[in-house]
């Protein structure tokens, strides 16, 4: 069920009308119904997986906690009577347990997304090593959808009862509820358990307001996925199709229209998915903050898929940078290495297991790989040169400079840009041969002879995202200024908070990308 298709829409309408005829205290069980409902539709075969998934986290919280709640107790009882070495040492114990019922949990659940998303992956890799005759066959499996958000989403959860940072939910379907809760099942944000069990499970009265202001970004995405990222998506897959045909400039081209087109399909379904809950006055976390005027890399994926980022760094990062084994490699690197370089190394591999991880993560596939050490290599090799950055501030005094900050934004822009084309041509050296083209062939008249109406976009075509664009940038613009753009407009004015709320629904419905020749398509980040 697309959120762009009639029926998704049909069968929100009739969820948040029944939301609040229901009594409070029951609506959250009609969430839990809604949500398995939305996935059964997509197929019902993904509910077992999701349920094994629910599961595992619910039992494994419960046993987790209450081990936490025996060694607080035991040691509370017994505190004046335990050496400091008994206490270490039964800590020790529970610890141990705690980690056997965890690295459980989590085998299972990441062995259910490995086998799933990646046995083909294995299989053609070592069908490269094999003759023709012992080649092994694909493997036919189902891949349930969003298995990577939800697994994610409920292992952050597990980890965090066994980090003792939050407590295990003891009703099963309330916690089923969290892992499924159907508007950011299948493309985020990753939430934490802490944050949105704080809004998810009350029954919220009517709100004139939240719903306003929920309506209103529900409208935004749908404007900037249906009239933007369905329209331009014609043009990225006519340049990117024909990789012989469309060379150098094209090859800028589609780098520029796939970011934009992948900003406004994934910026744009995220604000659907939050959206919807807050009309219902739940609260999602926030996902994006205006990447696209980042001034580095690093800054990027601080404001790009910020629950993902999050998600790596905190369960990933920061476990490997302290653990036992890397403790002791960056004492031996600080001895033999000296200080200088041993202090970076934690750091360095650290991040490449992030990075490594981030693009497995994104795809089966060498490009997700390549692309997710590419932004490492760029992150590190910019971390290294930061004195260098310093030296050359210094020296010209260009920090805070709007010019030289319009510069870095730009740099930062086409470098992502770039890197992301390996998610394009889904062949790693195809990108690189193909990037290589724009800075050997110089075709220009490429955007005077009429060759960029023959990929699929008409003249009108263009006129739309070229006010969209505009549209889009104008709106970050209000949004560097004042904060939450709808709040701004909405406590200024209520009549153009619905005026505009109006002109939102008519472009989207005039201008939405229908038809022949189009394709109300899936969100790009379903498919993980």
């Amino acid at each position: 069920m697309l959120f762009t298709s009639y029926s998704f829409i049909a069968f929100l309408a009739v969820v948040i009308l029944l939301y609040y005829v229901f009594p409070k205290k029951a609506r959250w069980t009609l969430l839990l119904v809604a949500s398995c409902a939305f996935y059964a539709f997509a197929d019902y075969r993904y509910l077992f997986f999701i349920a094994v998934t629910a599961l595992s986290a619910y039992f494994a919280a419960l046993r987790l906690e209450r081990l936490n709640n025996t060694q607080k107790e035991y040691i509370g009882k017994n505190k004046d009577i335990l050496s400091s070495e008994e206490k270490k040492r039964y800590k020790e114990e529970i610890k141990k347990k705690k980690w056997r019922l965890l690295l459980l949990c989590l085998f299972l659940n990441l062995g259910i997304l490995s086998v799933t998303k990646y046995t083909n992956f294995v299989i053609a890799n070592i069908n490269h090593f094999l003759s023709d005759a012992s080649k092994l066959s694909p493997v036919d499996l189902i891949i349930p959808m969003g298995i990577s958000f939800y697994t994610f989403q409920t292992l952050s959860y597990v980890i965090d009862v066994y980090r003792a940072k939050t407590s295990a939910q003891h009703n099963f379907f309330r916690l089923f509820l969290f892992v499924s809760f159907f508007p950011q099942l299948v493309q985020g944000p990753i939430s934490r358990y802490g944050d949105l069990s704080e809004t998810l499970y009350e029954g919220h009265s009517f709100s004139a307001h939240s719903f306003s202001m929920g309506l209103m970004r529900v409208l935004w995405g749908y404007f900037k996925k249906v009239v933007i990222a369905d329209r331009i998506i014609t043009g990225v897959t006519s340049l990117i199709g024909s990789p012989e045909q469309y060379k150098g400039v094209y090859v800028f081209i589609a780098t520029m229209f796939y970011a934009f087109e992948l900003y406004c399909d994934f910026t744009g379904g995220i604000d659907i998915t939050i959206g919807i809950a807050e009309m219902m006055g739940i609260k999602v976390a926030e996902n994006f903050n205006l990447p696209y005027f980042s001034k580095n890399i690093k800054e990027y994926w601080n404001r790009w898929h910020i629950t993902m980022g999050t998600w790596f760094t905190d369960y990933i990062f920061y476990p490997i940078s302290v653990c036992g084994p890397m403790l002791k490699l960056s004492k031996w690197s600080r001895q033999h290495l000296g200080q200088n370089i041993g202090k970076r190394v934690t750091v360095y591999l650290s991040s490449l297991a992030v990075w490594l991880a981030t693009g497995i993560w994104h795809g089966a596939a060498w490009n997700f790989i390549v692309w997710g050490l590419m932004n490492y290599v760029v992150i590190m090799a910019s971390q290294e040169m930061e004195p260098l950055y310093a030296r050359f501030h210094k020296r010209f005094n260009v920090s805070g400079k709007p010019l030289y900050e319009v510069f870095q934004i730009i740099r930062t822009v086409l470098l992502m840009s770039f890197i992301r084309m390996f998610d394009c041509y889904r062949d790693v050296p195809l990108t690189f041969r193909m990037v290589g083209t724009v800075f050997t062939t110089f075709n220009f008249s490429a955007f005077t002879d009429g060759s960029l109406l023959k990929i699929g976009l008409t003249g009108a075509d263009y006129i739309v995202l070229l006010a969209g664009f505009v549209i889009v940038l104008s709106v970050s613009l209000v949004k560097v200024k004042v904060g939450n753009v709808r709040e701004y407009v909405y406590e200024n004015s209520n009549v153009l908070f619905y005026v505009l709320a109006a002109l939102l629904l008519i472009m989207t419905v005039v201008f939405g990308a229908y038809g022949v020749g189009y394709d109300s398509a899936q969100f790009i980040y379903n498919q993980f």
